[in-house]
């Protein structure tokens, strides 16, 4: 990580103004695992009483970080958050093992809990050990320096603590109601590169002050992310320590929901945050210069939809022609062909920026490609994708594929 990225073309004017979450506080600081000096860890203290949710990688050389996660997520119930940037502790050994033992016990010692209710992501170089107490020296400083519910200046510099390559922090608002009471949910992420993901996010952290029972929080969350974080790719490569949570406060005091039923609001907040924070993600792919929408109909299932739409989206030859804004619809037609799902050729119809290209198998009649030509000049390219043969439907979302992703990449550890 050489120094300050340029910050990507397809990135928000600023960061959103987050709502603060009744109980929950935050501090973050620099522990000198950035290169730059900037602040690389975040502490997160809960109110008892939390609940917990989480979704990991299903990478099968996880992160220390992550094994402990799985470990300690069964019990439900959160007190604090600690995450560092520049690091992340995977392929490490016991080295690994024993430094995610000293951040719990610290962070556990600082806010008064069970280390179970102590979580611990970690995101940066893979393979290179990290001090025992490289975090948890730090901590009782941290813990001095929580404030009250966050405002929206303590999310956005918690959003940039958990950085690596990402040139913009992300965030995200939304608001509920269950059972009249209105409810809200903020979470932040970060991710750029190696971003496949499978089950989670690179890292991301969503909190609600709602009061959800860890079982339907758990449920609310993997429905959120199949539709989210799991229908993005940059580069199709799924991280060591992919991982997402979601915390629940229980402070706004809504009643307590008896089902699934009783959070259909609090769904729909969940679906779009998550889906916001996803499609930042994929704005701040490694070098990228263009947002790539992909929307499939037309397949036998929305799960064989999805897998066409992520091998499209995975496709270098797709996402090299869009970076050189060649409307190359062919390799669309690959894509679909080797994605391994079902297709018939001559039912398959393309469309590209709303311009129908190819109908039942071949070109349109008269297809004039001045007017996607021109569409693939802007920074939002919309492909659709026919498959013809059912009525599974979904959308993924991707980035061009430019020379900045080997840059980027090739000075990673420098």
């Amino acid at each position: 990580m050489a120094g300050a990225l340029p910050r990507s073309p397809l990135a928000p004017e600023r960061l959103p103004d987050l709502a603060p979450i009744a109980g929950v506080r935050l501090a973050a600081a620099a522990c000198g695992l950035k290169k730059t000096g900037a602040p690389d860890v975040l502490f997160v203290a809960l109110d008892p009483g939390t609940s917990a949710a989480g979704v990991y990688t299903r990478s099968r050389c996880p992160s220390a970080p992550v094994d402990w996660c799985r470990r300690a997520l069964p019990q439900g119930k959160a007190r604090a958050v600690v995450v560092n940037a520049g690091n992340a502790n995977a392929f490490t050994g016991q080295a690994g093992v024993k430094t995610v033992a000293a951040t719990v016990v610290a962070a556990a010692k600082q806010v008064g809990c069970d280390w179970e209710e102590v979580f611990i992501a970690s995101t940066g170089v893979i393979g290179q050990p990290l001090p025992e107490d490289r975090v948890a020296r730090h901590l009782p400083d941290l813990a001095q320096a929580l404030g009250e519910a966050p405002t929206s200046n303590d999310w956005a510099a918690a959003a940039e603590a958990i950085r690596t390559t990402d040139t913009f922090a992300k965030g995200a608002t939304r608001h509920a109601v269950i059972g009249g009471t209105t409810v809200t949910l903020t979470g932040i992420a970060k991710g750029s590169g190696m971003i496949a993901p499978d089950m989670a996010t690179m890292l991301s952290f969503v909190f609600t002050d709602a009061a959800i029972p860890a079982p339907l929080l758990q449920t609310a969350l993997a429905a959120a992310v199949d539709q989210s974080f799991n229908a993005i790719t940059v580069d199709g490569d799924t991280s060591t320590s992919d991982t997402l949570m979601l915390f629940a406060t229980g402070r706004a005091g809504n009643p307590v929901p008896a089902g699934a039923a009783d959070l259909a609001d609090f769904q729909r907040a969940l679906d779009e945050l998550t889906a916001d924070l996803a499609r930042q993600v994929a704005c701040d792919g490694e070098g990228a210069q263009k947002l790539i929408t992909i929307a499939v109909k037309g397949a036998i299932s929305d799960r064989s939809a999805r897998r066409i739409g992520l091998s499209i989206a995975n496709s270098p030859l797709l996402k090299t022609a869009v970076a050189g804004e060649d409307a190359n619809w062919g390799r669309i037609v690959m894509a679909v062909g080797k994605s391994g799902e079902p297709a018939d050729r001559d039912k398959l119809g393309i469309a590209i920026g709303g311009v129908q290209v190819a109908r039942d198998g071949m070109v349109v009649d008269g297809y004039d490609e001045a007017p996607v030509a021109a569409h693939m000049k802007t920074r939002s390219i919309e492909i659709e994708v026919d498959i013809g043969i059912g009525r599974g439907h979904a959308t993924v979302w991707t980035c061009d594929l430019t020379h900045g992703y080997i840059s980027i990449n090739a000075d990673y550890r420098s």
